[in-house]
């Protein structure tokens, strides 16, 4: 696993293990995924969507604490998938980064609590897996328009956007910074703190 550029957000490139039979790879390991992130991945919950292309997912956020750090990878297809810093105060706030996540390089992202996430199916019955920390509490989750033009994701132009009613009609960036929905860089820091597994 190596650092995106957005602080608390890595990417995961396994090598992959070819032979005539097809391919093996591990996509996910406790002990070195605590080594590299600082933190030990809870898991609450595992989701699976299947999207066809054009279908749109997020910006999706969960209050922190607890939050919902989500470890993603797609096991069938392509997706452009992105990260977004929604923490108020920290160095990278409204900054995203992309990252193709597909079944051929099989990369996998994982994004700590606070950060923003959304992604694009670019091929049909994209499929994409994600374990989260924490189970979906409708309560605590909240979205961003991901066309909002104050969060400026530079989706790609030749592909059809099909967005969800709840998604359509989420609010933008200024207006969450006006409801104050947003989480807190410092909250999170000291949230992801606890997390740190005793040695």
């Amino acid at each position: 696993m190596r650092p995106l550029s957005i602080e608390g957000a890595w990417i995961h490139e396994p090598k992959v293990f070819p032979d005539q039979r097809g391919d093996f790879h591990e996509w996910f390991r406790g002990d070195a995924f605590a080594e590299i992130t600082g933190q030990e991945l809870r898991l609450a919950q595992a989701n699976l969507s299947v999207s066809r292309r054009g279908a749109l997912r997020g910006v999706h956020y969960a209050d922190v604490p607890p939050g919902q750090a989500k470890y993603v990878k797609c096991v069938r297809g392509a997706v452009l998938d992105v990260v977004v810093d929604l923490r108020t105060g920290s160095p990278s706030y409204g900054r995203w980064e992309s990252q193709l996540l597909d079944d051929i390089d099989h990369r996998a992202v994982f994004l700590s609590e606070g950060l923003g996430h959304g992604f694009l199916a670019l091929t049909d019955d994209a499929t994409v897996v994600y374990l989260c920390s924490e189970g979906y509490a409708p309560e605590r989750e909240h979205g961003i328009h991901p066309l909002d033009p104050g969060l400026g994701i530079d989706w790609p132009q030749d592909v059809p956007i099909l967005l969800s009613g709840k998604d359509a009609e989420a609010p933008s960036l200024a207006a969450r910074e006006r409801d104050g929905s947003l989480p807190s860089y410092a909250r999170c820091r000291a949230y992801r703190e606890g997390l740190r597994p005793a040695r």
